[in-house]
């Protein structure tokens, strides 16, 4: 009896973060309000306060669930070792995708971690940190040139996801894997058509 109640107040819980990450991103932290979340999750307000303070702590939760999970995400997409050079391109895109494919498979929390929330500045600074601890391992292994700065290519990479988020990706407009495709052919061979590299 008392594990059914601790899975029902679980459930609860779970219904009413899920309402709330709704209720910010799309109306912002201030506009929100306790009523309109639980109405949204079909709970009352004394259900609310049983398990959140206020609507501060909710949106806390949630900000750094965003990162918890953000954090994971970076720390596992380094390369193990002995990739071999003609698989690097196809594992580049795959580290960028799986990016994508997170944030898009996660709207609500992304709009909150990346736009909304005043700590959204330290958490791309943060990520930008991870992505260039990553590719500082994996340029030291010989996969990327050793004269460009792994700290400006990944300030690069996250202001080119970013924008690509907010624009293409969360609207859906356009997909994960073609967003992958098209940032990694741009970082990796640039711009220029073939005719124009022999210059």
């Amino acid at each position: 009896m008392a594990r059914e109640k601790g899975l029902k107040g679980m459930e609860s819980r779970e219904r009413l973060l899920a309402a709330a990450a709704e209720e910010f991103a799309n109306r912002g932290f201030h506009e929100t309000k306790v009523s309109t979340i639980v109405k949204r999750a079909g709970l009352t307000q004394p259900a609310f306060y049983l398990y959140f303070p206020s609507k501060e702590a909710v949106f806390d939760e949630l900000v750094n669930a965003f990162r918890t999970r953000l954090h994971a995400l970076i720390g596992s997409s380094r390369f193990e070792a002995q990739v071999e050079a003609q698989d690097v391109p196809k594992r580049v895109r795959m580290a960028v995708e799986t990016f994508f494919r997170f944030l898009e498979a996660t709207p609500h929390l992304t709009r909150i971690g990346l736009f909304l929330a005043p700590k959204a500045e330290e958490i791309k600074k943060e990520l930008i940190a991870l992505i260039a601890f990553n590719l500082s391992a994996e340029q030291q292994a010989g996969y990327f040139r050793s004269d460009l700065s792994m700290k400006t290519v990944a300030e690069c990479l996250v202001g080119i996801v970013e924008r690509l988020t907010l624009s293409q990706l969360l609207p859906g407009i356009k997909s994960p894997e073609s967003l992958a495709s098209q940032v990694v052919d741009l970082l990796l061979y640039g711009m220029l058509s073939m005719k124009h590299t022999s210059a």
